[in-house]
């Protein structure tokens, strides 16, 4: 089987595994929508966080967690900088994106799961994965510090607020955002994690190896019921895919009622489809098929790229 494709976005443009491949895209769409406008920022944002995910960011050990690893921030990155071009490029009579802002959106994307990184001082937990319930709040306070020392003070607290529109910390209608089309940047954001991520090539052997070991180590494989015997939600990487169809019924009505349907963007960057909704759907189909005929030998036999660092 060839497996190029699985370092590679949706369109089968961008590879997804290189950070400055996706820095060089989101340069090249944020330069056609603000002429003239500096990318020195997002530069400096897409250096600093293939740092920290490296483990050559002061205080930080390298990013241990296989699912959310630098390629999920990418692909998250890449779609939000999509969902926002598509926005502006079919906006008639209602409040722009400014470059600030689109400065802000790809900032907070590329940072949005870096509360999964460890830090040096942390002798209590072994992977990120155990850090899966506190890591949005986790990121909101770097985005606190981080910011400043680009020259973005004044958007700090929006983006620790923003950054919770990936999450389920805070649910989306108290997010506490001034105007409007921050809180449309923010359901962009929140929908731009959704999509990239179960458009995914490889999305359901990510899901079965990679994401269901992280839910063990972050508690969440199972719950304590009211009389206090646990249960299982998940009993394996094969349960959570047969799973997937009835997650998606939930993640819909997130992306279509509580991040107000900001997804339709992409249709106006595509020129008219939503290749990410096409292809969360493919792979929707994909685990029902496998639910129905049990397959999954046979089906999921995709290798995702590894892009973690051995410390």
């Amino acid at each position: 089987m060839d497996d190029r494709g699985n370092e590679y976005d949706v369109s089968l443009q961008i590879k997804t595994t290189d950070p400055q491949a996706v820095n060089e895209e989101i340069d090249r769409i944020y330069r056609d929508l603000y002429q003239g406008a500096p990318t020195d920022q997002l530069d400096q944002a897409f250096h600093d966080v293939t740092k920290l995910y490296q483990g050559d960011f002061p205080g930080y050990h390298a990013c241990d967690t296989a699912y959310h690893d630098t390629q999920h921030v990418l692909e998250v990155t890449l779609a939000m900088a999509r969902l926002i071009n598509g926005y502006e490029r079919g906006r008639v009579g209602v409040q722009p994106i400014d470059a600030s802002l689109f400065r802000l959106g790809i900032i907070t994307a590329l940072f949005h799961d870096c509360g999964y990184v460890r830090e040096l001082s942390d002798t209590e937990h072994k992977n990120g994965a155990e850090l899966t319930l506190t890591h949005v709040s986790r990121g909101s306070h770097f985005l606190q510090h981080y910011l400043p020392k680009i020259g973005m003070s004044s958007m700090a607290d929006l983006a620790a607020q923003l950054i919770h529109f990936t999450g389920y910390e805070v649910s989306v209608g108290n997010i506490k955002v001034s105007q409007p089309v921050h809180r449309l940047l923010g359901t962009m954001l929140g929908s731009a994690d959704i999509i990239a991520q179960m458009a995914d090539r490889c999305y359901l052997e990510k899901c079965r190896d990679r994401l269901y070991p992280e839910f063990v180590a972050g508690g969440i494989a199972t719950r304590r019921a009211p009389d206090g015997e646990q249960k299982v939600l998940y009993a394996s990487g094969l349960d959570l895919v047969m799973k997937t169809p009835d997650f998606f019924k939930v993640a819909k009505k997130r992306l279509d009622v509580d991040l107000d349907a900001s997804h339709k963007y992409a249709h106006k960057h595509f020129g008219g489809q939503n290749v990410y909704i096409d292809e969360v759907e493919k792979n929707i189909r994909f685990a029902e098929t496998i639910r129905t005929e049990g397959e999954e030998s046979a089906l999921l036999n995709r290798t995702p790229p590894n892009v973690l660092k051995d410390e």
